[in-house]
């Protein structure tokens, strides 16, 4: 059972904070980022780099990016932490081992929502009408290992939003070239999540709880994983066909991931962090990169 109560009262509100942000795993926003960033690239080109104050609503794109990512995260632990106290992989996490009390993690999600909301009011109307949307969206994520093993890919939704959002935040609509890199995102990240929830496998099967390993064996899994990470690939050279540029910055990220399943074998998950959080960071900047240089060549 979750220890909330025993947090030390003379914690100030900075430590707090800072555990905060050490139970979310605040750097690894930067899975996502990229992905953000080369929707908004792809939608400033799309209308001729005529945006006004690309800066500001590049600025506001990020804090939307992080509000929703922390309130999600947040979520998360507070929903999980009971389960998260039985499994000894993540029995020291913040909230199960006591080292964070879920009422300052509730006021986090608060005023991680608003920052996300506030944001999107400062992109454009449609933006702020698909926000609670999008919230509950990335929210819903947390219930779903509970009921389903399609939660992977529920996972992948949730992050396969900021391209298309940051897409919207540019140019005030949705254009279909842009579902294309959604598409691609939310493949990479449920097959990446698959390759995370090996190492509970065996706990997933005593709790009740739903995932792709538990339900199909490790083996099975990883090449699920690998399917998803080939269509992740197919998505990427759809997107760039459909505005005419180059497919060269989708290798890169082929080779990536070729290297990300190289270290993770059904009989050895002992490279799975590198794998899950090393490599992955990896990608998102590479592709951003490599497309900027793509997009820069074609202005």
């Amino acid at each position: 059972m979750a220890q909330t109560e025993t947090v030390p009262v003379e914690l100030g509100f900075l430590e707090r904070l800072r555990r905060t942000l050490d139970m979310i795993k605040f750097e690894h926003s930067i899975f996502a980022m990229p992905f953000a960033l080369t929707g908004a690239l792809l939608a400033w080109r799309n209308l001729n780099f005529s945006v006004d104050t690309p800066a500001l609503k590049l600025l506001y794109i990020i804090l939307a990016m992080i509000g929703a990512r922390s309130a999600a995260m947040t979520f998360n632990r507070i929903l999980d932490a009971r389960i998260d106290a039985k499994n000894p992989r993540t029995a020291m996490r913040h909230i199960p081992s006591g080292q964070l009390s879920q009422r300052f993690a509730w006021g986090f999600l608060v005023a991680s929502s608003a920052i996300f909301f506030l944001a999107s009011a400062l992109l454009n109307p449609l933006c702020l009408m698909l926000s609670p949307i999008a919230l509950a969206i990335v929210l819903f994520y947390s219930y779903t290992k509970r009921f389903t093993s399609f939660a992977h890919l529920v996972l992948g939704a949730s992050l396969g939003i900021a391209p298309s959002a940051a897409w919207i935040a540019v140019t005030g609509s949705l254009d279909y070239p842009i579902g294309f890199l959604s598409l691609a995102v939310m493949l990479w990240t449920a097959g990446f999540d698959i390759i995370y929830a090996c190492q509970d496998t065996d706990f997933d099967r005593r709790e009740g709880l739903f995932s792709i390993p538990a339900r199909i064996g490790i083996a099975n899994a990883l090449n699920l994983s690998r399917l998803f990470h080939v269509l992740t690939l197919v998505s990427l050279t759809a997107l760039s066909q459909s505005l005419s540029l180059s497919p060269w910055p989708v290798l890169p990220v082929a080779a990536l991931l070729i290297y990300e399943h190289s270290l993770v074998k059904a009989s050895d998950l002992s490279k799975v962090d590198m794998a899950f959080f090393t490599v992955n960071g990896f990608i998102g900047m590479t592709y951003f990169a490599s497309m900027a240089i793509e997009v820069y060549r074609n202005v």
